[in-house]
């Protein structure tokens, strides 16, 4: 099955280093978006960049690494990314966040059911879609 609909990325870009309660930043960031019920969150992690203070951090064979970057990729409904910014305010002391519209699609088996955050997900129909296969995520 093909569903389709809009949404809003969050990108959220830290480093390495930063430290939550003893626990990796990324970590809390990750558990919290899942406690939330947002879709999915992934965490990539960079080789090279620099950032507010101008500094390249880099990996280099015989280098010590030193806080390199980290980007943390949330897609869900502009409602739900929305209500989860406050907790990025707790959380994030340095670092940047981005916002972008987006259109996904979204494959799945259709003998399985949909799970977002841990409850089944629900979906109304796109009326511009010919096939009637799409459809736009609700909340």
């Amino acid at each position: 099955m093909k569903i389709m609909g809009r949404g809003l990325r969050l990108t959220i870009w830290i480093g390495a280093d930063d430290i939550w309660h003893h626990k990796p930043l990324s970590h809390e960031i990750v558990r919290r978006a899942h406690e939330a019920g947002l879709a999915g969150a992934t965490v990539l992690h960079g080789i090279e960049g620099y950032g507010a203070h101008s500094v390249v951090h880099t990996v280099h064979f015989l280098s010590l690494i030193d806080n390199l970057p980290l980007m943390i990729i949330i897609v869900d409904s502009e409602d739900g990314i929305r209500a989860f910014l406050p907790q990025l305010d707790e959380l994030v002391t340095e670092g940047m966040v981005t916002l972008d519209p987006v259109e996904s699609i979204r494959y799945q088996d259709s003998r399985k059911k949909a799970r977002i955050g841990g409850r089944p997900a629900t979906f109304s129909p796109d009326p511009s879609s010919a096939d009637g296969v799409s459809g736009d995520s609700v909340r």
